[in-house]
């Protein structure tokens, strides 16, 4: 999950690594680069014993790409985030 605090307007790229079992690559990687719009934690609809109000709560960056797409990030353990 995310340490730092993010702050609007600042450009970032975001690197997820996503593991794969009894693989010969054993990850894949994507980036997404934007400019942040929004930093924020939110529940999700997936309970979660012993959370706040009982719900799982993300760590999610909502960026603005160049050409104008905005993307949603969701952070984990396997996320890393450039300020460029």
């Amino acid at each position: 999950m995310a340490t730092e605090t993010y702050k609007a307007g600042q450009r970032l790229r975001v690197t997820q690594q996503v593991p794969h079992l009894g693989n010969a690559d054993p990850t894949t990687a994507v980036s997404v680069e934007g400019t942040l719009v929004n930093f924020t934690q939110q529940k999700t609809g997936s309970w979660f014993a012993h959370s706040k109000d009982h719900k799982l709560w993300l760590d999610r960056l909502l960026l603005k790409k160049d050409d104008g797409e905005m993307v949603y990030v969701n952070l984990d353990q396997y996320s890393s985030v450039e300020v460029l």
